[in-house]
């Protein structure tokens, strides 16, 4: 279409003077702009062609178009024979560059295949990996949940076994107690019976101060716990002992509200003696053994000492006998005549029965009813009140519980003749026993 166009303008071109053509060519118009000044130029200058002229003008001009055509075509066919090698080298190096993209192309595939394939493998590596690791935690928890199912089980045993012993335990302890509670009297003595509740302190061995201040404080703790019932100071084996610390229990048993009940069980002798005579309430079995005998001295020391040592133990006399010689109604120098009377040592021992008579004791009894001990005396008790006290008290062994416990070893002697000692006896004592082989020696 613009090829017509332009030989259209080319034929009003001609038609014009060759001024305007000039001045067309040389402003540089469109075809389209040239054949409308050309045509303007025909109207204003000649008149329009007779129908016979444009068919000629026509007929040159598609002659003309033919041969422009003709020439185009052959400049065109030169210009791509000039251009042939070029378009065939491009078309070469298009080739090539195509080769080049579809080797890089198949190589990054490959590559993409490989990368897909190793991450294939990577991933069905892992996914064996975790396979194995979940087959193994199963397994783990399996393990542990069987585990657990043992421990369970065997915690399950365990607690059953301990609350066995647990029970057994209990029950062996309450097998250590009386199923009865103490019984307390204001007046114990029920007919020849004395009835004693817990509020018992034991005074046994040789008298101290370490004992004495034990049995006072005993005597504190038991007025502060209630102030009117009887307190029970239960003497079942004494010698008597430091005249100081018998009279801090004297003095102690005398400031107490609450009445204390001496009680006297087996053996009592000098400052024990005297503690139960002058007690306000005292008792004992008809075959107690009870002794009252003279101060007596270990003092050493020069003459002046020893005459210094007898005026203090005069003094001393005088204060602990008088209480008993009045208890008795007679004067100290008469208790001391009758020492002498019943014994040359002056060491004066009545059993129980006789002892009451003479008002050393109170009340003779047949039956003391320990109402207090309510446990095992083999399980160790440092309650106060108890009537045992424990090793951390200081106080002497014979002084524990109702006495010494002597183990009997058997020995053999010089000769090899197989023996045991016995114990020492208490002063008034004598032992009553089948021996005809002499297995049993006096110590």
């Amino acid at each position: 279409m613009h090829t017509t166009i332009r030989l259209a303008a080319l034929l009003l071109l001609v038609s014009a003077g060759s001024s305007a053509r000039a001045e067309a060519l040389n402003a540089g118009l469109p075809a389209e702009e040239l054949l409308a000044l050309q045509s303007t130029q025909c109207e204003e200058k000649t008149p329009a062609p007779t129908l016979e002229a444009l068919k000629a003008e026509v007929g040159r001009l598609t002659v003309e178009k033919e041969k422009v055509s003709t020439e185009l075509a052959l400049a065109q066919a030169a210009v791509e024979k000039e251009l042939s090698p070029s378009k065939l080298n491009t078309l070469r190096l298009q080739a090539q560059l195509a080769e080049l993209k579809a080797k890089q192309d198949l190589a990054e595939y490959q590559e993409k295949l490989a990368e897909e394939k190793a991450l294939e493998d990577d991933k069905r590596t892992l996914d064996r990996a975790l396979l194995k690791s979940s087959i193994a935690k199963a397994e783990v928890e399996t393990e542990l949940a069987e585990i657990r199912r043992i421990e369970n089980a065997t915690q399950k045993e365990i607690a059953r076994i301990n609350s066995g012993i647990a029970l057994e335990k209990e029950e062996e302890e309450a097998r250590n107690y009386a199923m009865s509670d103490p019984v307390y009297l204001a007046e114990p003595l029920q007919g020849r019976k004395l009835v004693m509740s817990d509020r018992r302190i034991a005074l046994n061995g040789p008298i101290s101060m370490r004992t004495a201040d034990n049995i006072i404080a005993r005597i504190n703790y038991f007025n502060n716990r209630d102030a009117k019932l009887p307190i029970f100071l239960v003497i079942d084996d004494s010698p008597g002992g430091s005249v100081m610390a018998g009279y801090k229990i004297v003095k102690a048993m005398q400031g107490s509200q609450a009445p204390v009940h001496v009680v006297v069980k087996s053996f009592a002798a000098s400052m024990a003696a005297c503690i139960a005579t002058v007690a306000k309430h005292s008792y004992a079995y008809s075959n107690t053994v009870i002794l009252h005998h003279q101060i007596h001295s270990f003092a050493g020391g020069n003459l002046t000492q020893q005459q210094e040592w007898l005026k203090e133990m005069e003094e001393w006399w005088r204060r602990l006998a008088d209480p008993v010689a009045v208890k008795m109604g007679i004067s100290r120098e008469e208790l001391i005549k009758q020492m002498y009377a019943h014994a040359s040592s002056g060491d004066w021992s009545e059993f129980g029965d006789n002892a009451q008579k003479l008002k050393w004791v109170d009340h003779i009894v047949d039956e003391i009813q320990e109402t207090g001990t309510i446990k095992s005396p083999d399980v160790a008790s440092k309650a106060p009140g108890s009537g045992g006290v424990s090793a951390d008290d200081g106080m002497e062994a014979s002084a524990r519980g109702s006495g010494p416990v002597t183990e009997l070893k058997a020995q053999v002697d010089e000769k090899g003749r197989p023996y045991m000692s016995l114990p020492r006896l208490n002063p008034r004592d004598c032992y009553w026993l089948y021996n005809p082989d002499g297995y049993f020696r006096a110590p």
